[in-house]
């Protein structure tokens, strides 16, 4: 069974259509990006593309024991991806407003799994895809994680091997 082993919740304003979380030990520049890709990540650094009329997202990390449950909500999009966190110690970074501290909630440095969640705000669009250029069909109907950004992003993380690989 899955127990959630601690959680942070932050308001992030993404620049460069962007909004990341960072491993603080590594380099958060030369991540090459993959248009065709919600997430793009590489060791120790996960961005996800958002759309540019995003201007404060809701961001909520959890760290679980093992796979986490699914939740109900209406998500818009969803994609998991696996990352190095060599040094354990995590950040919230967009291109502007560089690393914001996050507090400790990873148990250890390791390989994690992310499954990255997100919703918009129907009655703050219309938004356009970081990916293709469109606009994106929204509901109006608003979830009370939007607290009434534009954004909500659920960020669910757990360890996958004791191993660090170090390239």
């Amino acid at each position: 069974m899955s127990r959630l082993l601690d959680a942070y919740e932050t308001v992030v304003s993404p620049s460069y259509r962007l909004l990341g979380l960072i491993d603080t030990s590594v380099d958060p520049y030369g991540l090459d990006p993959d248009d065709g890709h919600w997430l793009l990540s590489v060791p120790g650094l996960v961005y996800l593309q958002v759309p540019s009329q995003v201007i404060e997202a809701v961001v909520r990390l959890e760290n679980w024991s093992n796979l986490p449950p699914e939740t109900d909500a209406r998500w818009f999009g969803r994609e998991e991806v696996e990352v190095d966190l060599p040094g354990g110690e995590l950040g919230i970074h967009t291109i502007d407003g560089g690393v914001q501290q996050v507090p400790n909630i990873l148990s250890s440095p390791g390989r994690y799994k992310m499954r990255w969640q997100w919703m918009f705000n129907g009655t703050r669009g219309p938004f356009v895809s970081p990916l293709s250029w469109h606009p994106l069909e929204i509901p109006p109907e608003c979830e009370e994680e939007l607290n009434g950004k534009e954004q909500y992003c659920l960020v669910q993380m757990w360890r996958i091997s004791a191993d660090v690989k170090v390239e």
